[in-house]
């Protein structure tokens, strides 16, 4: 009689059955191959087994790529979804001051931004009433400080947006909390004809939330929607 355990006949039957139980059972098969490489001694190579391990290497390296292809989708579908709603949140105003307030509260909620800033470059040197008013959103300075403020000493053609990371918050855009500022957008505003350019800035507290890795595509086309409807309010 054979000294080798015997497998149950069920278990037996089920198999035999079902093969596909096994084979597709990752597990199984490695006990398996573990098993059968074991009855031949070491003195042998498998190359068969060399070759399915390197087979389930790859299927993990796969596997894994896979993962982070359909988790960059998700992230950029919710990114999506976020500026679109911000953009209809910051269209609903009729009137150019709650328009400017919503930019800094509803629209800087949805984006999650801990704050928005539009900067206007114009030669007057008194700042006018609304401006006083609008504070908090709403900043004006002399021509060439945009270009200062986003390229500084670097120079080369202007970009529309700007992702960047930083030490500390420019307090003339940020105010009371420039210095919990991390990182920052800066989006480039063409305003027409005739007009000098403006400025808008989001600043965040995470220092991880604007890099220079990012791509710019969703907040351009946020740029091109904000600076459309300034031209219609300055018009």
């Amino acid at each position: 009689m054979s000294s080798s355990p015997q497998i149950d006949d069920s278990l037996r039957e089920t198999i035999i059955s079902r093969p596909d139980v096994i084979l597709d059972d990752q597990h199984v098969m490695q006990a398996l191959i573990g098993a059968n490489d074991r009855s031949m001694g070491g003195n042998i190579v498998d190359l068969r087994g060399i070759a399915m391990e390197r087979l389930e290497a790859q299927l993990a390296r796969l596997e894994d790529t896979h993962r982070s292809v359909i988790a960059a989708a998700y992230d950029n579908l919710a990114s999506t979804n976020q500026v679109h709603r911000a953009i209809l949140r910051m269209l609903d105003p009729t009137g150019f001051e709650s328009f400017l307030r919503d930019l800094g509260g509803p629209v800087a909620e949805i984006l999650q931004v801990d704050r928005i800033k539009l900067v206007l470059e114009t030669a007057q040197e008194e700042e006018g009433a609304a401006v006083k008013r609008l504070g908090d959103v709403l900043s004006v300075c002399a021509p060439g400080y945009i270009d200062d403020y986003v390229n500084g000493a670097r120079g080369g053609t202007p970009r529309q947006v700007t992702l960047r990371g930083i030490q500390t918050g420019d307090a003339r855009i940020y105010g009371d909390i420039a210095a919990s500022i991390r990182s920052e957008a800066c989006l480039r505003l063409d305003l027409g004809e005739e007009r000098l350019p403006g400025l808008l800035v989001m600043g965040a507290t995470d220092a991880n939330q604007f890099t220079s890795q990012q791509g710019t595509d969703l907040l351009a086309f946020f740029a091109g929607v904000f600076e459309r409807a300034m031209r219609r309010w300055l018009a």
